[in-house]
């Protein structure tokens, strides 16, 4: 039966994981994984989630099945975070929230959600964007059309070219969003672009589909939140995927969210059977541990404050990290002007590099980066960022 199957490549960034590992050189660096790093190179657990484990721990006494959506408590924590407590769509009970197995989850099942309500749906995603948004999207059978984002060359958005290209969609169309920390460029909307953006879903009649992966790594938990808010409080549809990988550091944990805004509690309560009988045929019930986690450190006082502290550190460092590489890059050179990397928000940016330029700087100095140079701002740390610099600036 399988006897047809080819070989496929390895996933490029899994690729360069493997690759960095293998190296021997004790001076590389890894910029590809997208996970937040700490100055020794760790993927800590967050003192928050430690504590919130110990405690759920001593207070379980079974593993059986959580109920269809997941955790409420979870759930409850995810709308609140992403509208603000006191947002019209909540008070209007107009948000359906149920528990996904991470952010990937919640995309693809909102994805089978769009097909299954409109065949001939289309989405239209930025270029670039997160290269699981294909597969995860696309493998539904939904149409996808690229718009234009981010300029390579002046390394900010192009804002003009992508309100142009938005003019041709048609109503009953998705526009996919990311609230905040693009992946892969970091370039966000401000919030003058969020609203016009916001007033062309207006007049077009397309619905926003946000991925919010990153809340509370860009600007702030509640600044990195305008785009979903002013969204939701003036358009009568919107679809959010929500990650707890990133800001609670529950990347193995698969915790995550999909929450859709409707018109009004009517259907949001037709939106919640729909999506709850598609997840029964994908994964039946989601996973308790991290979304559990979720629920006791927002609805613990101590602990929610400690978990803000700790992210606010993880924001300040990446911002930190930043300041210190364009530093680095400028002692080294005056020909490029790298200060768009201050500018960015979250955990990415492009370089700049062009592919020759990328394996030159792997094979002669043991960096790490995805082809179209991509990196992983938390992979730099105060011993690598000037070797880096060096790096950087001999291959360019």
């Amino acid at each position: 039966m399988f006897d047809a199957l080819p070989l496929l490549p390895a996933d490029p960034i899994l690729g360069l994981s493997a690759a960095y590992h293998g190296d021997t050189n004790p001076n590389k660096v890894d910029l590809g994984v997208g996970v937040y790093k700490t100055e020794d190179g760790l993927t800590p657990v967050l003192q928050a989630v430690s504590k919130a484990e110990a405690l759920l721990l001593k207070e379980q006494t079974t593993k059986t099945y959580t109920a269809p959506a997941g955790i409420a408590g979870a759930n409850l924590a995810a709308q609140r975070l992403a509208f603000g407590s006191e947002h019209s769509a909540i008070n209007g009970q107009r948000i359906a929230t149920v528990q996904t197995p991470g952010g990937c989850g919640a995309l693809r099942l909102a994805a089978e959600l769009i097909k299954k309500t409109r065949t001939n749906a289309r989405i239209w995603v930025s270029t670039p964007t997160w290269a699981n948004h294909m597969p995860l999207l696309g493998s539904a059978g939904i149409e996808l059309i690229e718009y234009p984002y981010y300029d390579f060359e002046r390394h900010n958005i192009d804002f003009d070219a992508m309100m142009a290209a938005l003019d041709a969609t048609l109503p009953g169309d998705l526009v996919l969003l990311h609230a905040c920390c693009h992946n892969p460029s970091g370039a966000d909307l401000s919030q003058e672009q969020w609203l016009a953006v916001t007033e062309l879903a207006k007049h077009k009649g397309f619905t926003p589909f946000i991925d919010m992966a990153y809340q509370g790594f860009g600007q702030g938990i509640e600044e990195d939140a305008f785009g979903v808010r002013v969204m939701a409080e003036q358009l009568p549809e919107l679809v959010l995927a929500t990650s707890f990988s990133k800001n609670f550091g529950l990347y193995r944990e698969r915790a995550g969210s999909l929450s859709i805004v409707g018109e009004d509690a009517a259907q949001a309560r037709a939106i919640q059977s729909q999506v709850l009988s598609i997840a029964r045929g994908l994964y039946s019930m989601p996973p308790a541990h991290g979304a559990s986690i979720v629920d006791k450190i927002y609805h613990d006082q101590a602990l929610q404050t400690l978990w803000i502290t700790e992210l606010k550190s993880m924001r300040e460092r990446i911002s930190q990290l930043r300041s210190d590489l364009v530093a680095a890059l400028s002692q080294q050179q005056s020909s490029r002007d790298f200060s768009f990397i201050e500018r960015e928000h979250g955990m990415f940016s492009f370089l700049g590099l062009n592919v020759s330029q990328v394996q030159q700087i792997k094979q002669g100095f043991s960096v790490y980066m995805t082809d179209n140079s991509r990196i992983n701002i938390a992979g730099i740390n105060k011993s690598n960022v000037d070797y880096l610099a060096k790096a950087i600036c001999r291959v360019i």
